[in-house]
């Protein structure tokens, strides 16, 4: 079976850097799902807009893999531990197809507009469904491994005359991103710089002792 491209995610994620590490992590952070024209059919939407939540079925389209491996060394364990490649949601996987409940605000000049995506920009689309909640809600559900896994948010020290420079509608989701600590889990040098594209803007902090520090915000 082929599967086609119907639609591209458009976010301020420009690149993989940043990137919420799972769905609705970044509530606040806004994209858009853009059908390509063969599927820019109004029909094809209608009834959604009845819905607060949908399924995106999309591609890891910046995974560079050989072939694929039965275990994969998931980040939040340190990049030390294998698991088996169908235990975890990393992009190494025989299909890279990835699946993600995101919020539908609204449905805006043909196009779906989102919170919560965990996708970069330009991230192909395969699919969308509506979110049943009576049929897709596990309240009993587990999390294997992963339930022994700290999730701690960071303090984010993020100076006023720096923020100030984004503009305003873009704060809120910023600050969400740099609060559940976009470096990869195993570094923790807190003399370390990092940056990323975000929008138009690359951002450049760093952490230690649990506070984010942002230290500069630069026009690209």
């Amino acid at each position: 079976m082929e599967i086609q491209v119907i639609a591209r995610v458009r976010n301020d994620f420009t690149t993989k850097f940043a990137v919420p590490r799972q769905a609705g992590l970044a509530e606040s952070v806004e994209s858009r799902v853009v059908f390509e024209p063969e599927f820019a059919n109004p029909d094809a939407l209608r009834g959604l807009e009845g819905f607060s939540h949908i399924w995106l079925i999309w591609g890891f389209d910046r995974a560079r893999m050989e072939g694929w491996s039965p275990t994969v060394r998931p980040p939040r364990l340190g990049g030390n531990r294998r698991m088996g490649v169908f235990a975890t949601r990393s992009p190494f996987r025989p299909n890279r197809l990835g699946l993600s409940a995101v919020r539908l605000l609204r449905i805006e000049d043909g196009a779906l507009v989102v919170s919560g995506a965990d996708m970069a920009d330009n991230t192909p689309v395969y699919d969308i469904k509506p979110y049943l909640p009576y049929a897709d809600l596990r309240p009993e559900a587990t999390g294997g491994y992963t339930d022994a896994l700290p999730h701690r948010l960071l303090q984010v020290d993020f100076p006023e005359e720096l923020l100030r420079k984004l503009p305003e509608a873009k704060r809120a989701g910023l600050l969400e991103v740099l609060s559940h600590d976009p470096r990869p889990s195993y570094q923790e040098d807190p003399l370390r710089e990092y940056g990323f594209a975000f929008g138009d803007f690359e951002v450049r902090f760093r952490v230690s002792d649990g506070t984010l520090t942002v230290f500069a915000v630069l026009a690209q």
